[in-house]
């Protein structure tokens, strides 16, 4: 298959990743940028392989990953993010997808802006549901596996983005199904 549509199946993937957790992804394709042969980021998008901007990444990592799984705290850092995740989805997707010039790039950065968008919007959507419904004790335990989807999905982008790419399908139909279903159910009640 050819490297430009791996590009973009890889873009796909770290950019849904981000939606969930704008930091690792950004901080993993950094790393990888700068210490293997895996990933290449072109200008402007190799500053994410300045040391600088890994440590930061790191830094902000650190704390995105601590407050998600305090209640309350959980959702004002969703509230914050709405911003931030769809942010670095678009980087993530287009410094990945091998957009080249600019209105490849603005076609690149919408993508992941809508993509990134689309998994925080279902994020923000079913966590303050977790809070309520197990009392704020069971954050933590989605937390650490939203923190291991998004290790999984950034991996999986970036070595075999055929196989994330076919998982985001099958994520998206059965999220589809899922609000279909909710939303028939809600008119039935109503």
């Amino acid at each position: 298959m050819g490297g430009e549509i791996l590009n973009v199946f890889s873009a796909f993937g770290l950019s849904s990743s981000a939606g969930l957790n704008a930091y690792l992804p950004l901080f993993i394709v950094a790393l990888t940028a700068r210490y293997t042969n895996l990933i290449h980021l072109t200008q402007p998008w190799d500053v994410m392989t300045n040391g600088w901007v890994i440590a930061t990444l790191a830094v902000l990592l650190l704390i995105e990953i601590t407050v998600d799984k305090i209640p309350a705290v959980d959702t004002l850092n969703d509230i914050i993010q709405t911003i931030g995740r769809p942010v670095a989805g678009a980087v993530l997707f287009a410094a990945n997808s091998g957009a080249v010039g600019d209105m490849q790039t603005v076609l690149a950065c919408i993508a992941g802006l809508l993509v990134a968008g689309t998994v925080h919007t279902a994020k923000t959507t079913i966590r303050p549901a977790v809070t309520a419904t197990t009392g704020g004790t069971g954050n933590w335990v989605v937390s650490i596996i939203e923190n291991i989807v998004v290790l999984v999905g950034t991996i999986l982008s970036i070595l075999l983005p055929i196989v994330m790419a076919f998982l985001i399908i099958i994520f998206m139909l059965l999220l589809s199904w899922w609000w279909m279903r909710r939303r028939a159910k809600s008119m039935a009640t109503a």
